[in-house]
């Protein structure tokens, strides 16, 4: 299909300096109204808890499962995380640990980080990931396509990995903000990854140095709002990588809240991937420093 002709039904995207102001004006707006604990609750409920590591086994994987669903006992006054995000040779491992209770499975796959193999190699990765049993899938746009100006290859391969999806599976697609840079590239990246299919649209994979940034999140949300206001389809936004402190986590909260409204308020539609936080939001709840992880 030809999605890059799409563009043109959609505004430019802002200048950096108007992304900026809008990301100074939130700023502020955060910790005026959102440093605050039942945000932190929500955003601890909102993460998708992640192991992607080369020294993941199948028995430090179980264990990093078995601790995530116990959290239920231990703090059963704070919502648990969102999912349990792992590699796609640790689904079938991950819902044995957590069978018999609501913890979503989500698994990367499409060949993440760098999404560099054959598209026929991603798809068939997405498709065993959801035969073993992911609720989610977490792909990587080609960045490489995008750098390129080659938008319909790079939404096509979206698409041919959705279909290989049930309808009710999550697909969020990660667009590397990071290594796009420009918000007018991020802008493209968002729209052209909710057209072909996306239910989220993802800062980074954390692989990178630039990962998640507020000014890349504003870029994305507004396009998120665009879309929703053309198509009448709600799609969520995920902050990826470099989420690591409370303040770092109601600011990604109070961009969503102040785009996109409250109505994307929901784990549903709003999502944070970054375990670096977990501790750090749960000592701020608790008023106390705590490591669960």
């Amino acid at each position: 299909m030809e999605y890059a002709n799409h563009l043109n039904e959609y505004a430019p995207a802002w200048s950096a300096e108007q992304v900026d102001t809008e990301v100074a004006r939130i700023r502020q707006v955060a910790r005026a109204r959102n440093h605050n604990t039942e945000v932190y609750k929500f955003c601890y409920s909102a993460i998708d808890i992640t192991t992607l590591s080369c020294n993941d086994s199948v028995t430090s994987v179980t264990e990093f499962a078995r601790k995530t669903v116990e959290f239920y006992q231990k703090y059963p006054h704070i919502p648990n995380v969102a999912s349990i995000c792992i590699y796609p040779a640790f689904v079938e491992t991950v819902g044995l640990a957590v069978d018999g209770t609501p913890m979503k499975i989500t698994s990367v796959a499409g060949g993440f980080p760098a999404a560099q193999t054959f598209l026929e190699v991603k798809a068939l990765e997405v498709a065993m990931a959801v035969e073993n049993g992911a609720d989610e899938v977490d792909i990587v746009l080609n960045v490489g396509r995008m750098l390129t100006g080659e938008y319909d290859e790079a939404a096509n391969e979206v698409e041919v990995i959705r279909t290989e999806m049930d309808e009710d599976v999550v697909l969020k697609v990660i667009i590397e903000s990071g290594a796009l840079k420009t918000p007018e590239l991020i802008r493209k990246a968002s729209l052209l990854s909710m057209l072909a299919g996306a239910d989220f649209v993802k800062t980074s994979t954390g692989k990178i140095d630039v990962a998640a940034t507020p000014e890349a999140a504003v870029v994305m949300c507004q396009a998120i709002k665009d879309y929703f206001e053309k198509t009448g389809r709600k799609v969520g936004f995920k902050a990826a990588g470099g989420v690591r402190t409370p303040e770092d986590a109601a600011l990604y909260y109070t961009i969503v809240e102040e785009i996109l409204g409250k109505e994307w308020l929901t784990t549903d539609l709003f999502r944070i991937g970054a375990s670096s936080a977990a501790n750090n939001l749960l000592s701020a709840i608790e008023g106390k420093e705590i490591k669960y992880y």
